[in-house]
Protein backbone atom coordinates (compact mmCIF):
# COMPACT_ATOMS: atom_id res chain seq x y z
CA UNK A 1 0.00 0.00 0.00
CA UNK A 2 3.18 2.35 0.17
CA UNK A 3 2.25 5.54 -1.81
CA UNK A 4 -1.27 4.84 -2.35
CA UNK A 5 -2.57 8.49 -1.89
CA UNK A 6 -5.79 8.70 0.24
CA UNK A 7 -7.68 11.61 0.98
CA UNK A 8 -10.02 11.54 4.37
CA UNK A 9 -12.77 14.11 4.43
CA UNK A 10 -13.52 13.89 8.27
CA UNK A 11 -11.12 12.09 9.94
CA UNK A 12 -11.20 12.97 13.57
CA UNK A 13 -14.37 10.71 14.36
CA UNK A 14 -14.60 7.09 16.10
CA UNK A 15 -14.06 5.51 13.14
CA UNK A 16 -12.01 7.62 11.05
CA UNK A 17 -9.42 8.41 13.86
CA UNK A 18 -8.69 4.71 13.98
CA UNK A 19 -9.35 4.10 10.05
CA UNK A 20 -6.30 7.05 9.65
CA UNK A 21 -3.87 6.15 12.26
CA UNK A 22 -3.99 2.13 10.84
CA UNK A 23 -3.40 3.88 7.14
CA UNK A 24 -0.46 6.00 8.17
CA UNK A 25 1.19 2.53 9.63
CA UNK A 26 0.60 0.91 6.70
CA UNK A 27 2.49 2.95 4.91
CA UNK A 28 -0.30 4.98 2.82
CA UNK A 29 -0.09 8.58 2.30
CA UNK A 30 -2.80 10.40 3.58
CA UNK A 31 -4.19 13.55 3.44
CA UNK A 32 -6.82 14.55 6.14
CA UNK A 33 -9.56 17.24 5.16
CA UNK A 34 -11.73 18.88 7.95
CA UNK A 35 -12.61 22.00 9.68
CA UNK A 36 -9.79 21.75 12.27
CA UNK A 37 -12.27 20.96 14.86
CA UNK A 38 -9.75 17.98 16.68
CA UNK A 39 -11.33 17.26 20.04
CA UNK A 40 -10.32 14.03 21.94
CA UNK A 41 -9.33 12.68 18.29
CA UNK A 42 -6.26 14.77 16.59
CA UNK A 43 -5.08 13.88 13.47
CA UNK A 44 -2.73 10.93 12.91
CA UNK A 45 0.70 12.14 13.30
CA UNK A 46 2.25 12.01 9.69
CA UNK A 47 -0.62 12.33 7.86
CA UNK A 48 -1.36 15.64 5.63
CA UNK A 49 -4.17 17.94 7.32
CA UNK A 50 -5.91 20.53 5.56
CA UNK A 51 -8.67 22.95 6.92
CA UNK A 52 -11.52 23.55 4.96
CA UNK A 53 -15.63 23.50 5.62
CA UNK A 54 -16.41 19.90 3.33
CA UNK A 55 -19.90 21.72 3.00
CA UNK A 56 -18.47 24.11 1.11
CA UNK A 57 -18.04 23.18 -2.24
CA UNK A 58 -15.87 26.04 -3.61
CA UNK A 59 -13.57 25.70 0.16
CA UNK A 60 -12.96 22.11 -0.56
CA UNK A 61 -11.88 22.92 -4.24
CA UNK A 62 -9.26 25.80 -2.89
CA UNK A 63 -7.97 23.12 -0.26
CA UNK A 64 -7.64 20.78 -2.67
CA UNK A 65 -6.06 22.57 -5.96
CA UNK A 66 -5.73 20.19 -8.91
CA UNK A 67 -4.85 16.93 -6.73
CA UNK A 68 -5.63 13.79 -7.68
CA UNK A 69 -5.96 10.85 -5.39
CA UNK A 70 -6.23 6.69 -5.70
CA UNK A 71 -8.90 7.08 -2.68
CA UNK A 72 -11.30 9.78 -1.19
CA UNK A 73 -13.22 8.13 1.93
CA UNK A 74 -16.29 10.24 3.35
CA UNK A 75 -17.07 10.26 6.89
CA UNK A 76 -19.36 12.93 7.22
CA UNK A 77 -22.04 12.61 4.33
CA UNK A 78 -25.26 11.74 5.70
CA UNK A 79 -27.75 13.08 2.74
CA UNK A 80 -27.92 12.65 -0.57
CA UNK A 81 -26.81 16.60 -1.31
CA UNK A 82 -23.91 15.52 0.36
CA UNK A 83 -22.93 12.95 -2.04
CA UNK A 84 -23.92 15.07 -4.94
CA UNK A 85 -21.27 17.23 -4.07
CA UNK A 86 -18.92 14.79 -3.83
CA UNK A 87 -19.42 13.36 -7.05
CA UNK A 88 -18.97 16.87 -8.34
CA UNK A 89 -15.63 17.19 -6.63
CA UNK A 90 -14.61 13.72 -7.39
CA UNK A 91 -15.17 12.57 -10.86
CA UNK A 92 -12.20 11.54 -12.49
CA UNK A 93 -9.80 13.06 -9.66
CA UNK A 94 -9.87 9.43 -7.68
CA UNK A 95 -9.83 5.99 -8.70
CA UNK A 96 -12.13 4.74 -5.64
CA UNK A 97 -14.66 6.91 -3.66
CA UNK A 98 -15.75 5.13 -0.26
CA UNK A 99 -18.67 6.01 1.12
CA UNK A 100 -19.33 5.27 5.03
CA UNK A 101 -23.30 3.85 5.18
CA UNK A 102 -24.92 2.44 8.13
CA UNK A 103 -25.93 -1.22 9.11
CA UNK A 104 -28.77 0.52 10.58
CA UNK A 105 -29.70 0.92 7.23
CA UNK A 106 -30.66 -3.22 6.39
CA UNK A 107 -34.05 -4.05 6.62
CA UNK A 108 -35.75 -3.79 10.39
CA UNK A 109 -36.85 -5.99 11.63
CA UNK A 110 -35.36 -7.56 9.56
CA UNK A 111 -36.49 -11.19 7.78
CA UNK A 112 -33.70 -13.66 8.56
CA UNK A 113 -30.36 -13.94 9.74
CA UNK A 114 -27.49 -13.54 9.61
CA UNK A 115 -27.84 -10.30 8.02
CA UNK A 116 -25.72 -10.18 4.17
CA UNK A 117 -24.73 -7.14 2.29
CA UNK A 118 -28.26 -8.60 -0.24
CA UNK A 119 -30.42 -8.49 2.78
CA UNK A 120 -33.15 -5.28 2.05
CA UNK A 121 -32.34 -1.63 2.54
CA UNK A 122 -35.70 -0.46 4.19
CA UNK A 123 -36.02 1.20 7.81
CA UNK A 124 -39.09 2.88 7.98
CA UNK A 125 -38.53 3.89 12.03
CA UNK A 126 -34.98 5.99 11.67
CA UNK A 127 -34.58 8.75 9.51
CA UNK A 128 -30.78 8.76 9.78
CA UNK A 129 -30.94 5.38 8.70
CA UNK A 130 -33.50 6.61 5.46
CA UNK A 131 -30.84 9.35 4.55
CA UNK A 132 -28.13 6.80 4.53
CA UNK A 133 -29.86 4.61 2.09
CA UNK A 134 -31.05 7.84 0.06
CA UNK A 135 -27.15 8.62 -0.29
CA UNK A 136 -26.47 5.00 -1.58
CA UNK A 137 -29.52 4.86 -4.51
CA UNK A 138 -27.37 8.58 -5.52
CA UNK A 139 -23.57 6.61 -5.62
CA UNK A 140 -25.15 3.06 -7.00
CA UNK A 141 -26.84 5.68 -9.91
CA UNK A 142 -23.83 7.49 -10.37
CA UNK A 143 -21.77 4.24 -10.98
CA UNK A 144 -24.36 2.65 -13.00
CA UNK A 145 -24.62 5.41 -15.27
CA UNK A 146 -20.98 6.84 -15.47
CA UNK A 147 -18.98 4.49 -13.82
CA UNK A 148 -18.46 6.46 -10.22
CA UNK A 149 -15.88 4.12 -8.31
CA UNK A 150 -17.85 3.66 -5.61
CA UNK A 151 -17.53 1.67 -2.95
CA UNK A 152 -19.85 1.60 0.11
CA UNK A 153 -19.23 0.05 3.81
CA UNK A 154 -21.70 -0.01 6.37
CA UNK A 155 -20.34 -0.45 9.65
CA UNK A 156 -22.66 -1.11 12.55
CA UNK A 157 -21.81 0.02 16.32
CA UNK A 158 -18.91 0.77 16.34
CA UNK A 159 -17.14 2.53 19.42
CA UNK A 160 -13.98 3.39 21.11
CA UNK A 161 -13.12 4.18 24.87
CA UNK A 162 -14.77 7.68 24.78
CA UNK A 163 -17.95 5.88 23.49
CA UNK A 164 -20.58 4.08 25.90
CA UNK A 165 -22.86 1.68 23.93
CA UNK A 166 -25.99 2.18 26.25
CA UNK A 167 -28.70 4.24 25.39
CA UNK A 168 -28.03 7.78 27.70
CA UNK A 169 -24.37 7.25 27.90
CA UNK A 170 -22.05 7.95 30.91
CA UNK A 171 -25.26 8.65 33.06
CA UNK A 172 -26.66 4.95 32.96
CA UNK A 173 -22.83 4.05 34.38
CA UNK A 174 -23.23 6.67 37.03
CA UNK A 175 -26.50 5.15 38.37
CA UNK A 176 -25.37 1.71 38.16
CA UNK A 177 -22.90 3.19 40.97
CA UNK A 178 -25.12 5.25 42.63
CA UNK A 179 -26.72 1.91 43.38
CA UNK A 180 -29.94 2.94 41.03
CA UNK A 181 -31.62 0.43 38.45
CA UNK A 182 -30.93 1.09 34.84
CA UNK A 183 -33.47 1.01 31.70
CA UNK A 184 -32.87 -1.91 29.12
CA UNK A 185 -35.12 -2.30 26.05
CA UNK A 186 -37.59 -5.05 25.40
CA UNK A 187 -36.56 -8.16 28.27
CA UNK A 188 -32.62 -7.58 27.42
CA UNK A 189 -32.23 -10.57 25.29
CA UNK A 190 -31.94 -9.33 21.84
CA UNK A 191 -29.03 -9.84 20.23
CA UNK A 192 -26.34 -6.89 19.34
CA UNK A 193 -22.72 -7.06 17.92
CA UNK A 194 -20.46 -3.89 19.05
CA UNK A 195 -16.89 -2.98 17.11
CA UNK A 196 -14.05 -1.44 18.35
CA UNK A 197 -12.73 0.79 15.91
CA UNK A 198 -9.41 0.03 15.76
CA UNK A 199 -10.81 -3.49 15.02
CA UNK A 200 -13.21 -1.83 12.32
CA UNK A 201 -10.20 -0.26 10.97
CA UNK A 202 -8.27 -3.57 10.08
CA UNK A 203 -10.82 -4.57 7.39
CA UNK A 204 -11.56 -1.08 6.40
CA UNK A 205 -8.06 -0.04 5.13
CA UNK A 206 -7.92 -3.31 3.59
CA UNK A 207 -10.32 -2.08 0.89
CA UNK A 208 -8.62 1.07 0.18
CA UNK A 209 -7.21 0.92 -3.56
CA UNK A 210 -8.63 -2.89 -4.08
CA UNK A 211 -10.31 -2.36 -7.49
CA UNK A 212 -12.50 -5.18 -6.68
CA UNK A 213 -14.48 -3.38 -3.71
CA UNK A 214 -15.40 -0.60 -6.49
CA UNK A 215 -19.21 -0.85 -7.55
CA UNK A 216 -19.89 -3.18 -4.53
CA UNK A 217 -21.11 -2.73 -0.80
CA UNK A 218 -19.20 -4.16 2.37
CA UNK A 219 -20.62 -4.31 6.01
CA UNK A 220 -18.13 -4.48 8.47
CA UNK A 221 -18.44 -5.61 12.15
CA UNK A 222 -16.78 -7.81 14.73
CA UNK A 223 -18.06 -11.05 14.81
CA UNK A 224 -19.06 -11.14 18.51
CA UNK A 225 -22.78 -11.52 19.41
CA UNK A 226 -24.42 -10.30 23.21
CA UNK A 227 -27.44 -8.99 24.48
CA UNK A 228 -28.35 -5.93 26.19
CA UNK A 229 -28.51 -8.12 29.26
CA UNK A 230 -24.74 -8.90 28.32
CA UNK A 231 -23.50 -5.36 27.15
CA UNK A 232 -24.98 -3.61 30.47
CA UNK A 233 -23.91 -6.45 32.58
CA UNK A 234 -20.28 -6.14 31.26
CA UNK A 235 -20.09 -2.50 31.77
CA UNK A 236 -20.90 -2.52 35.39
CA UNK A 237 -18.08 -4.97 36.05
CA UNK A 238 -15.94 -2.91 33.93
CA UNK A 239 -17.42 -0.05 37.22
CA UNK A 240 -17.29 -2.30 40.10
CA UNK A 241 -20.38 -2.60 40.52
CA UNK A 242 -23.24 -4.99 39.58
CA UNK A 243 -26.32 -4.21 37.56
CA UNK A 244 -29.85 -4.25 38.83
CA UNK A 245 -31.93 -3.79 35.29
CA UNK A 246 -35.63 -2.78 35.07
CA UNK A 247 -36.63 -3.97 31.18
CA UNK A 248 -38.87 -1.65 29.79
CA UNK A 249 -40.43 -1.91 26.34
CA UNK A 250 -38.69 -0.23 23.86
CA UNK A 251 -42.54 1.22 22.89
CA UNK A 252 -43.10 2.54 26.50
CA UNK A 253 -39.08 3.93 26.26
CA UNK A 254 -39.26 6.09 22.87
CA UNK A 255 -42.70 7.19 23.90
CA UNK A 256 -41.35 8.71 27.37
CA UNK A 257 -37.45 9.45 26.06
CA UNK A 258 -38.62 10.75 22.42
CA UNK A 259 -34.84 11.84 22.20
CA UNK A 260 -33.81 7.94 21.93
CA UNK A 261 -36.45 6.36 20.41
CA UNK A 262 -35.41 6.78 16.98
CA UNK A 263 -32.13 4.70 17.72
CA UNK A 264 -34.27 2.17 19.66
CA UNK A 265 -37.23 1.63 17.85
CA UNK A 266 -35.33 1.34 14.37
CA UNK A 267 -32.00 0.07 15.16
CA UNK A 268 -31.40 -1.79 18.61
CA UNK A 269 -34.82 -3.10 19.50
CA UNK A 270 -33.81 -5.52 17.04
CA UNK A 271 -31.93 -8.93 17.28
CA UNK A 272 -28.80 -8.83 14.52
CA UNK A 273 -25.89 -10.71 13.24
CA UNK A 274 -23.70 -9.73 10.29
CA UNK A 275 -21.97 -12.01 8.20
CA UNK A 276 -18.51 -10.33 7.48
CA UNK A 277 -17.72 -13.22 4.89
CA UNK A 278 -17.62 -10.82 1.76
CA UNK A 279 -15.20 -8.38 3.39
CA UNK A 280 -12.99 -10.99 4.39
CA UNK A 281 -13.23 -12.72 1.00
CA UNK A 282 -11.32 -9.49 -0.10
CA UNK A 283 -9.10 -8.81 3.31
CA UNK A 284 -8.59 -12.46 4.28
CA UNK A 285 -5.92 -11.69 7.27
CA UNK A 286 -9.35 -9.79 8.90
CA UNK A 287 -10.46 -10.61 12.69
CA UNK A 288 -11.83 -8.41 15.07
CA UNK A 289 -9.54 -9.09 18.67
CA UNK A 290 -10.90 -6.89 21.12
CA UNK A 291 -13.82 -8.29 22.61
CA UNK A 292 -16.46 -6.25 24.56
CA UNK A 293 -15.39 -6.94 28.10
CA UNK A 294 -12.00 -5.59 27.19
CA UNK A 295 -13.63 -2.58 25.72
CA UNK A 296 -15.78 -2.23 28.40
CA UNK A 297 -12.88 -1.46 31.03
CA UNK A 298 -11.01 1.02 28.91
CA UNK A 299 -14.01 2.78 28.24
CA UNK A 300 -14.25 2.92 31.86
CA UNK A 301 -11.16 3.68 32.50
CA UNK A 302 -11.00 6.81 30.61
CA UNK A 303 -13.59 8.20 31.76
CA UNK A 304 -12.36 7.89 35.09
CA UNK A 305 -9.41 9.80 34.42
CA UNK A 306 -10.82 13.06 34.17
CA UNK A 307 -14.11 14.14 35.94
CA UNK A 308 -15.15 16.24 33.12
CA UNK A 309 -15.78 12.84 30.93
CA UNK A 310 -18.00 11.58 33.68
CA UNK A 311 -21.16 14.08 32.27
CA UNK A 312 -24.37 12.99 34.10
CA UNK A 313 -27.81 14.67 32.04
CA UNK A 314 -29.87 15.09 35.44
CA UNK A 315 -32.53 15.48 33.02
CA UNK A 316 -32.35 12.23 31.61
CA UNK A 317 -31.68 10.66 34.87
CA UNK A 318 -34.75 12.10 36.36
CA UNK A 319 -36.69 11.04 32.90
CA UNK A 320 -35.48 7.48 33.84
CA UNK A 321 -36.08 7.04 37.77
CA UNK A 322 -39.93 8.54 36.42
CA UNK A 323 -39.75 5.22 33.74
CA UNK A 324 -38.78 2.44 36.57
CA UNK A 325 -41.21 3.65 38.82
CA UNK A 326 -43.95 3.29 36.34
CA UNK A 327 -42.98 0.11 34.86
CA UNK A 328 -40.42 -1.97 37.59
Amino acid sequence: MTNLKVLFLGGTGIISSACGALAVERGIDLTVLNRGRTGTRPAPEGAEVLTADVSDAAAVRSALGDREFDVVVDFVAFVPDHVRRDIDLFAGRTGQYVYISSASAYQKPPARLPILESTPLRNPFWQYSRDKIASEDVLVEAYRESGFPVTIVRPSHTYDRTSIPLSGGWTMIDRMRRGKPVVVHGDGTSLWTLTHNTDFAKAFVGLLGNPQAVGDSFTITSDEVLTWNQITDQLARAAGVEADIVHVSSDAIAAALPDLGPGILGDKSHSVIFDNSKVKSLVPDYVATVPFAAGAREIVAWHDEDESRREVDVELDEALDALISRYA
